[in-house]
């Protein structure tokens, strides 16, 4: 299983090879500013940047070699041609095409189990649980970067597929119908998860049962002995007949994976964790309910995997750091604590997010920072007039800055007793909300990625360590 001419020609009909040092261990790159030397770089044509004009930049930093198009072979002709010596420069007519095919072609040598793991919100911190477990049962697995869950990121992830795994964690997003079947079309999971469906990239995919078909489409390629995971608790999913096995989880009894008594106080989660007939007590340091709906669909994919239930437990009950996500910062000054949550927003996750912060007991002040939830369609003037009303069950909230223009909505709804400033970008609510911080502070930061309160973040939070995320 290697990363060479045997494989490249078989895998792609139009392929020139201009020169040939094919890399130990092949791994590619679209972004110059992320590669790592010894990457290859795929040189993508986008809408506003073209990869073939950061050729020479990726050969500064220690590129293997190039995969570039026919129509911009032009472009190494500027290069050092010493330095391109001892490089892999590979040409075809369409690079972002021969890329899928590449990835594909990887995938398909390999037999050990490949998960896949979609749904409107809890993705990327249901795999890190899954890679927690996993790490506890010393398994030499995958598990895909970050959020790379787009048709390119997954390609990139396959790539990185070895013989010496033993099992592929991968997330896969849309926001178009039909785009999970191209996804599921070049990773053939053996194993779907789909964590939920709720009110998200509505512009794209429409209501949200066409929501829920399109994300059923998961398991559109299963075969008899693939296994297909469901939240449970969702009629959508589980009240929908399914060609293949399927297990379920959340917190009703018919759920084959279960919470049961579930009790929220200011730092932790409590409840009872049934799986099959097994039982046992479990406790979070994350009072967050959507965490331990996670943690159910994470536990499912490890038993599956066939990790035993005591090994499941105690993966559990390791921290899943996932940047963004309900993720708790120091503020700068001694200020108090800032909870990014604005990895994005739907009214979903956003009143996940404020039940949430409304179990923080503390006697410091509590201020929400709320920006526009995106892409919610024609229903948008809906849902943020519900956010409003939702506040009325957050009765310690006092403060609160509406960023962007959706939340104009908002506005009209929030209960009495509650003070809502608005304001329209990222840089306008850093000066409002310096205006609101008292000596002691636990503020909320939650919106779509648009709105960019990710800035707003760094503004006034300390930069968290560097965690090891993958094993």
């Amino acid at each position: 299983m290697r990363f060479d001419e045997h494989f490249l020609r078989g895998a792609l009909s139009d392929v020139t090879i201009i020169k040939d040092s094919f890399p130990e261990d092949a791994t590619f790159c679209i972004d110059t500013r992320t590669l790592q030397s010894g990457d290859i770089f795929v040189a993508l044509q986008g809408a506003q940047v073209d990869g073939h004009d950061f050729l020479a930049e990726a050969l500064q930093k220690g590129a293997a070699g190039f995969l570039i198009s026919a129509k911009r072979r032009d472009a190494i002709n500027s290069l050092d041609a010493k330095l391109l010596d001892g490089k892999l420069i590979v040409v075809v007519g369409d690079v972002l095409e021969s890329l899928i095919k590449l990835a594909t072609c990887w995938r398909a040598q390999f037999e050990f189990p490949i998960v896949a793991i979609t749904g409107s919100v809890g993705k990327t911190s249901t795999k890190q649980i899954v890679a927690n477990i996993l790490k506890q049962n010393e398994n030499s697995f995958f598990v895909s970067q970050g959020n790379q869950n787009t048709q390119i990121g997954l390609a990139l992830n396959i790539l990185r597929l070895r013989a010496y795994h033993t099992v592929g964690i991968f997330e896969v997003g849309v926001s178009r119908r039909g785009e999970m079947k191209k996804l599921v079309d070049i990773l053939r999971p053996t194993t779907a998860l789909i964590t939920g469906v709720g009110h998200s990239h509505m512009e794209g995919l429409g209501s949200l049962s066409d929501i829920a078909l399109e994300k059923r489409d998961v398991f559109k390629f299963f075969k008899e002995d693939s296994i297909g995971i469901i939240n449970g608790d969702q009629p959508i999913l589980a009240g929908v007949g399914y060609a293949h096995p399927v297990i379920k989880f959340g917190s009703k009894t018919t759920n084959q994976i279960q919470a049961r008594k579930m009790i929220l106080d200011g730092d932790s989660v409590r409840f009872v964790m049934k799986i099959y007939k097994d039982k046992y007590n479990v406790q979070l340091d994350h009072a967050h309910a959507g965490t331990v709906f996670n943690v159910l669909a994470a536990a499912t994919v490890a038993y599956h995997l066939g990790v035993s239930n005591d090994t499941i437990i105690q993966g559990i009950k390791t921290p899943a750091y996932v940047p963004s996500r309900f993720e708790r910062r120091e503020m700068k000054g001694n200020k108090g604590l800032l909870i990014n949550d604005c990895y994005n927003a739907n009214p979903e996750s956003m009143k996940a997010a404020l039940l949430a912060f409304e179990k923080i007991e503390t006697d410091a002040q509590k201020v929400a920072v709320l920006g526009d939830m995106l892409e919610l369609g024609v229903n948008s003037p809906f849902w943020h007039r519900q956010l409003g009303r939702f506040l009325r069950k957050v009765p310690s909230l006092k403060e609160v800055i509406l960023v962007g223009d959706m939340v104009e909505w908002t506005k009209k709804t929030v209960p009495l007793g509650v003070r809502a400033e608005i304001v329209p970008t990222w840089e306008e609510a850093v000066s409002k909300l310096e205006t609101k911080l008292g000596k002691e502070n636990v503020v909320l930061v939650k919106g779509s990625n648009g709105v960019k309160l990710e800035k707003l973040v760094q503004h006034f939070s300390e930069q968290p360590k560097e965690r090891e995320t993958t094993g």
